[in-house]
């Protein structure tokens, strides 16, 4: 028996960064998450994962501000406000680490990309099932067109290629 599995907004976030800086940090809070997961009579071993994040639906407050404007010149959010991930195939390698992979989209462009998907697990809170993963990734930021125009200080540090994904991501039933 199949069961879908809502994300919970308020209870996801993701973390994206690049060597020497921290792109940003979006909270479910003031952001909107959304997505799904399914899995297969309870086994994790066949589920099927899609989240979407609108990256423009942000809280302009102070101590963001930075992040902001490297979400704006990074991404160009009001162009390309989602990134979104489908997966095409779910690898159960322990009961916590599996391999997921699927299609990856940021600024239009999409590409086959393998997640570290880490399974927390599936408890009860105030009478609700919800289950938990973090999602990490390394992703070459040149393969999505993330070329900074305004972005170069760094510190006088050098700025990675890769970009480093990390979401946590919490389901109910």
């Amino acid at each position: 028996m199949k069961t879908t599995w809502t994300i919970d907004s308020n209870q996801s976030d993701v973390l994206i960064k690049m060597r020497h800086s921290i792109i940003a940090y979006l909270a479910g809070s003031i952001n909107e998450f959304d997505g799904h997961i399914d899995i297969d009579n309870n086994e994790i071993a066949d589920a099927s994962i899609a989240f979407s994040l609108d990256v423009n639906n942000r809280d302009a407050t102070l101590e963001q501000i930075d992040n902001h404007l490297k979400m704006n010149d990074f991404f160009n959010v009001k162009e390309y406000p989602l990134i979104s991930f489908k997966s095409t195939s779910f690898e159960k390698v322990t009961p916590n680490i599996n391999f997921l992979k699927g299609n990856l989209t940021i600024k239009n462009i999409t590409k086959s990309v393998e997640l570290d998907a880490e399974f927390i697990g599936i408890n009860a809170y105030n009478g609700n099932k919800k289950a938990a993963f973090e999602i990490t990734a390394n992703i070459n930021r040149k393969d999505f067109g993330l070329t900074p125009n305004t972005f170069q200080q760094a510190g006088g540090l050098s700025l990675g290629q890769d970009i480093k994904l990390i979401a946590n991501l919490e389901f109910t039933v």
